[in-house]
């Protein structure tokens, strides 16, 4: 729309959009208000949009996803979680245990995080494991635990949701919700995520590609959710040195295809903690928006990822190197 269109013109586009059964998005910018549309293209081309009042361009997206591209939305969007914010100059440090074990380990944990200044508190309530013999998480019982960590310390909680089933119980309880690499493709709990008011933080599935990355997060966007972090945290390869391979070359690659934060996860795709902080260094500098990484008070006897958590005795030094980088970036700790 034109610099100068006031609400009428946009509404009018959006109502005649709409008939012509299109679902219509519209955004607001600091020079002009953009609608993305989704619909028929051979029906859409048929409406006379450049002749609609306050119109000044019509511009077709030729990629498959429309909402996330930087063809909808030039500028950078920003992820504001209860103050915390991620995105166009700044940065997320999001830290925390892997799993909720019991209340005095997350406790432990996010008391460190919160005197380092972190920006969110990680847990996992509800753990994805390969063995079904391996720790599952506290559940319900692990998100009372998280709500009474960021009652103490003041941090936006992120947490796991893995099943369509407890949408209701992870979303009151959390401030971002985290979709696992395997969950990248289960459409149906995406859409849940994007009916929802909550941040989404989206992990890249091990053996995903960049596109279909951005077609999962189309997938929240479309319900209505814009609210939507996209994270690299290592794919399958032959490569057995780390738990995964890290694709650094992907956060450069988001950057120019999205208007979405990016974050890297260097925990996961090290898979050792000796590894976690060259990893983390090596995102911040290729512009990455935010680090998600894996804090213990005492990882040799954590239930779940012990070998990748940093001790939270040595996580106030990781962070200090991590904010001087992010500052170097021309980037602050949100």
């Amino acid at each position: 729309m034109g610099a100068n269109a006031t609400p009428e013109p946009v509404d009018d586009v959006v109502s005649r959009l709409v008939d012509a059964g299109a679902d219509a998005h519209v955004t607001p910018g600091k020079d002009a208000t953009v609608i993305g549309v989704v619909g028929d293209r051979e029906l859409l081309a048929t409406l006379p949009l450049e002749g609609f009042p306050g119109v000044e361009q019509v511009v077709p997206i030729l990629k498959p996803y429309k909402l996330v591209s930087r063809e909808m939305r030039r500028g950078p969007t920003t992820i504001d979680v209860r103050g915390r914010r991620v995105g166009d100059g700044y940065f997320g440090l999001i830290a925390g245990p892997c799993s909720v074990e019991y209340r005095e380990q997350t406790m432990l944990a996010a008391r460190a995080v919160k005197d380092a200044g972190a920006s969110m508190l990680r847990g996992g309530a509800f753990k994805p494991r390969s063995s079904p013999y391996a720790f599952q998480g506290l559940g319900q019982e692990g998100l009372d635990i998280l709500k009474e960590a960021r009652e103490e310390t003041g941090l936006p909680i992120v947490t796991e949701l893995m099943d369509a089933r407890d949408v209701e119980a992870v979303v009151d309880a959390a401030d971002v919700i985290q979709i696992g690499a395997r969950n990248m493709q289960n459409f149906t709990l995406l859409a849940e995520v994007g009916r929802s008011d909550k941040a989404v933080l989206l992990k890249r599935g091990a053996s995903a590609t960049i596109e279909e990355l951005l077609m999962a997060a189309e997938y929240v966007l479309r319900e209505g959710n814009s609210q939507v972090m996209l994270c690299e945290r290592g794919i399958r390869t032959f490569e057995r040195a780390t738990r995964f391979t890290l694709d650094l070359g992907a956060v450069p690659v988001l950057k120019q295809e999205t208007h979405l934060p990016v974050v890297v996860d260097p925990s996961h795709a090290a898979g050792r903690r000796d590894l976690v902080a060259p990893l983390a260094r090596a995102a911040v500098a290729a512009g990455a928006d935010g680090i998600i990484v894996e804090v213990h008070h005492d990882p040799e006897q954590a239930l779940s990822d012990a070998a990748q958590q940093i001790p939270a005795a040595e996580f106030g030094r990781f962070a200090d190197e991590i904010r001087a980088l992010a500052n170097l970036m021309g980037k602050v700790v949100g």
